[in-house]
């Protein structure tokens, strides 16, 4: 059987884990028995990834460009890549002008604990949207992208058509689930997370944020190079959420492009009360729901992501408010 490239150190570290997380006995009581388990069948990645140069750093993009049609931007969620989006973004290729990026420090590009705030990332979009020459843009943002993409449409010279955001922090107060409360309260449980490693992460992750897909190989060690030695700078941005959200809260009436939130009903990171307070809180949005889904919704349930993104982009979004 080919060897699992988390390694059964960071397995079983993992497992302690959620052996004390009282939501991973509802997740694992939910998921079929395949589910979660690596895919050791080659990928194919539909997404061609590249490197630019930016902000002095290296940046990792990809791009299917069709200028005739709408323009989507993916930012990458945590602990991820890009990679995560491959699935919606082949099903989107024929009607969508599709980039995506690696937002710094995250996934496979360059970037130090400089840029683990919302406002430095913000900062950085502004740049990287500017770079592209982007405008009109409808900004999908899943996890930690999610409140940059909020940040930046209410704080930057943004070039948004709309956003679609969710399973993330955003307003308060949050109704969070444990290890979140633990990661973002505690320096003892961040400590702990920087001194078990990224394939401790990893594993973590998909035992609490799966219930379908189950991950290529390829894909996981896209995830592993990506934060091998960086686990430390990213607490530094679960550290600073309360500040984070606690901005976005004060600021939520500037978020004047239309919204759609979506997020998993079993999400087991945040819950999906957050999904409906947002909701109430921003005139123009549309709130979708993915049933019997774990937080990593754009895998779990990917047909029905893009679908939902298809429907959005052809106009969905001009006729909410």
């Amino acid at each position: 059987m080919p060897k699992n490239p988390l390694g059964i150190t960071a397995r079983m570290n993992a497992l302690s884990l959620m052996l004390i997380t009282p939501e991973f006995y509802r997740v694992r009581r939910l998921r079929p028995a395949r589910a979660s388990k690596i895919d050791h069948e080659p990928a194919l990645f539909k997404m061609k990834p590249e490197v630019m140069q930016l902000d002095g750093l290296n940046i990792r993009i990809a791009t299917s460009r069709k200028p005739d049609r709408p323009t989507v931007l993916f930012l990458s969620p945590l602990p991820q890549s890009i990679l995560c989006y491959d699935a919606v973004w082949a099903q989107l290729s024929d009607d969508a002008d599709l980039i995506a990026v690696d937002l710094p420090g995250f996934g496979r590009s360059e970037g130090g604990s400089d840029y683990m705030t919302f406002a430095a990332q913000s900062a950085f979009l502004e740049k990287f949207i500017d770079a592209m020459g982007l405008s009109d843009v409808h900004i999908a943002a899943a996890d930690i992208a999610k409140p940059v993409a909020m940040h930046y449409v209410i704080h930057r010279n943004h070039k948004a058509k709309s956003l679609l955001v969710g399973d993330g922090p955003g307003i308060l107060p949050s109704s969070d689930g444990s290890l979140i409360r633990k990661i973002v309260g505690s320096g003892f449980w961040r400590t702990m997370v920087r001194l078990n490693g990224a394939r401790t992460f990893i594993a973590g992750a998909f035992q609490l944020g799966y219930l379908h897909y189950s991950p290529k190989r390829d894909e996981v060690e896209d995830y592993i190079s990506s934060y091998a030695g960086r686990i430390d700078q990213v607490t530094k941005f679960f550290k600073q959420y309360p500040e984070g959200c606690a901005d976005l809260t004060a600021n939520i009436e500037k978020l004047k492009v239309p919204v759609q939130v979506f997020w998993a009903d079993e999400d087991a990171f945040l819950n999906v009360e957050n999904a409906h307070h947002l909701h109430k809180h921003l005139p123009d949005s549309s709130l979708h729901i993915f049933k019997n889904c774990g937080h990593f919704c754009y895998q779990d349930k990917s047909s029905e992501f893009a679908q939902m993104m298809r429907n959005w982009i052809a106009g969905g979004y001009s006729s909410i408010g």
